[in-house]
């Protein structure tokens, strides 16, 4: 279900690689959704704010009667994966339109660094109901453990030839997000990681997907990134191998009292 609520402007990183978002951005490990709703008292409403095109809420269905899915960019909504108890709905994270004190879970995967927090924090405060929980989830690069050369050939890329390109906001990443604030009863994260099986044309349509590839493109053309794709598909090897890709995850998980 899709409803279209805000036109706002916002710093708008994504809507231009929405599709290859819906395409390739990974789904969260069910271990780590099972671990969320086991922290909830109900299961009755989850929100899951800069949803993107639906990686985190959709598995979230999974355990809640209801997901509202909420995204300031019209594109990415527009190529969320449907689900029947999914609702999706074109807004800012600072303004969900939902009752007060009427969630569960209130969720943001690898946005919360683009929000405006004290806005945020004030709607979460808002709709939480008694004792809800409030997770704040994010990933940096990419790796490749079982090659070490063409993990190296990425993280290169990505540590290197990007660093001018990524925006300010990056660094909360980079740190697990341990450099936000984070005003509530804070609950320790188990280790998880999202893992996948690509090939190396997935791996760069991924790497296509990232804000800083997109900066650079348009600073330098849209062959900015031919190079290091050229030489990664020539130490990857065959087009058709799969390789494990691993995300190790960080964030922070807390009680809205």
């Amino acid at each position: 279900m899709f409803r279209a609520m805000s036109s706002q402007p916002f710093p708008d990183h994504f809507s231009s690689t929405a599709a290859g978002y819906a395409a390739y951005r990974p789904s969260y490990p069910p271990a780590l959704i099972e671990w969320l709703a086991s922290l909830c008292a109900g299961h009755e409403l989850a929100l899951d704010c800069g949803c993107g095109t639906g990686q985190l809420a959709v598995p979230l269905a999974e355990h809640f009667a209801q997901v509202v899915a909420t995204d300031a960019s019209a594109e990415q909504i527009r190529h969320a994966v449907p689900h029947p108890r999914v609702t999706y709905e074109v807004r800012r994270a600072e303004s969900s339109g939902l009752l007060e004190a009427s969630v569960d879970l209130i969720t943001v995967a690898q946005a919360a660094h683009w929000f405006k927090l004290s806005a945020f924090y004030s709607e979460v405060l808002h709709v939480a109901y008694p004792d809800a929980v409030i997770a704040l989830i994010t990933y940096g690069t990419l790796h490749v453990p079982d090659d070490a050369g063409v993990d190296a050939i990425i993280q290169e890329f990505y540590r290197d030839t990007l660093d001018p390109y990524w925006p300010p906001e990056r660094r909360h990443v980079e740190s697990g997000y341990r450099t936000l604030p984070f005003p509530f009863d804070e609950v320790d994260m188990p280790a998880f990681d999202m893992v996948t099986h690509w090939t190396v044309s997935e791996v760069i349509g991924y790497i296509r997907t990232w804000s800083a590839v997109s900066a650079a493109r348009k600073a330098r053309g849209d062959t900015f990134s031919d190079g290091f794709e050229s030489q990664l598909r020539e130490a990857w090897g065959s087009n058709d191998l799969r390789r494990t890709i691993r995300w190790p995850l960080a964030g922070r998980v807390g009680r809205v009292l």
